[in-house]
């Protein structure tokens, strides 16, 4: 199993606005009936990871806050970008790749959005406009800090 982080925007967003901002070079788009639109590209040998691009409606997110608290969202619409990362790919070279994707994306837009580790950690929310990185030790771990601007 690797590592999984997830950035989720709030809104109706076109899929094909994300895609350019993490896969530079390109998508794939599933052609699967009746499964929800997804697009993906593999970037495991460029960057340490491949992504998985969604869009959903009635949204529920919840993962572990800095203090222990269950954090919880509920976005009527929502577009999520998945970033898979290899677990025997050291991870200190790739999540600088996948924090600089996920600052291109928040800079294309607004909305309020939230990057979760696993499923269960939260590490950033954008509410309103305002950013919040949770869990410092962990953006210090990486050297990341500060790489998303306010």
């Amino acid at each position: 199993m690797g590592i999984e982080y997830r950035l989720t925007l709030a809104g109706d967003i076109p899929l094909e606005r994300l895609a350019p901002l993490v896969a530079p070079h390109g998508v794939e788009e599933s052609t699967l009936p009746g499964y929800p639109r997804l697009l993906t590209a593999d970037l495991a040998e460029e960057l340490g990871y491949t992504i998985t691009i969604s869009g959903g409606k009635h949204g529920y997110f919840d993962a572990e806050d800095d203090d222990g608290t269950q954090w919880e969202w509920e976005p009527d619409t929502y577009a999520s970008v998945v970033f898979h990362l290899r677990k025997n790919d050291p991870p200190e070279d790739v999540v600088p790749n996948m924090v600089s994707a996920v600052a291109r994306v928040l800079d294309s837009g607004q909305e309020d959005a939230a990057l979760v580790l696993n499923g269960n950690w939260l590490l950033l929310t954008r509410v309103a406009g305002e950013l919040h990185e949770h869990r410092p030790s962990w953006w210090d771990t990486y050297r990341v800090s500060g790489m998303i601007m306010r």
